[in-house]
């Protein structure tokens, strides 16, 4: 059986946290949470931990790659806010053999999103959560590309996760 790469990307604030890890107890998966590895290299030893982001993405991605080769489905989590983080996963997808799936989630309810934003509780001892103005800040590509689209705030969790679940099957 081959093994799937779910790749979430998002604005903070979207659901991608929440999503992953009830899509991994769901299907079995490891979830990869960049915030994760990123806070826990802020908290380590190094010297020079300015941005992190590429760093984060270039652990997570061996990790995945190396649970991938062992036969364990990924679910990454990270914002993936380019077309250049976007292709990393992809690249470790192709590099394992490993089915790719892109989900790209959105919450269009503007006031929805920043309640999101202004409520949550970052779930990683340590973890610094951006406002909404940095959230509205950030640098985004829109994903047109997604294998899937999910509007969070017109799609309830169970939902989100059954959609996802439904695909990670018929690839």
């Amino acid at each position: 059986m081959t093994v799937t790469l779910v790749c979430l990307s998002g604005l903070p604030g979207t659901g991608k946290s929440t999503i992953a890890r009830h899509l991994a107890a769901r299907v079995g998966a490891l979830w990869l949470r960049v915030d994760a590895v990123e806070q826990a290299m802020r908290d380590s030893h190094m010297t020079v931990v300015g941005d992190l982001a590429d760093g984060g993405y270039a652990a997570l991605q061996a990790v995945a790659a190396a649970a991938l080769e062992q036969g364990f489905d990924v679910v990454a989590d990270c914002v993936n806010p380019l077309a250049e983080t976007r292709a990393g996963w992809q690249a470790v997808s192709a590099r394992t053999g490993a089915r790719h799936l892109d989900v790209a989630l959105t919450c269009a309810d503007r006031d929805k999103h920043r309640a999101r934003v202004e409520g949550r509780a970052p779930g990683v001892p340590g973890l610094g959560l951006p406002d909404w103005a940095a959230v509205m800040a950030r640098d985004w590509s829109p994903f047109d590309g997604a294998d899937l689209h999910i509007d969070t705030g017109a799609v309830a969790l169970e939902e989100a996760v059954a959609r996802i679940a439904e695909r990670m099957r018929e690839n």
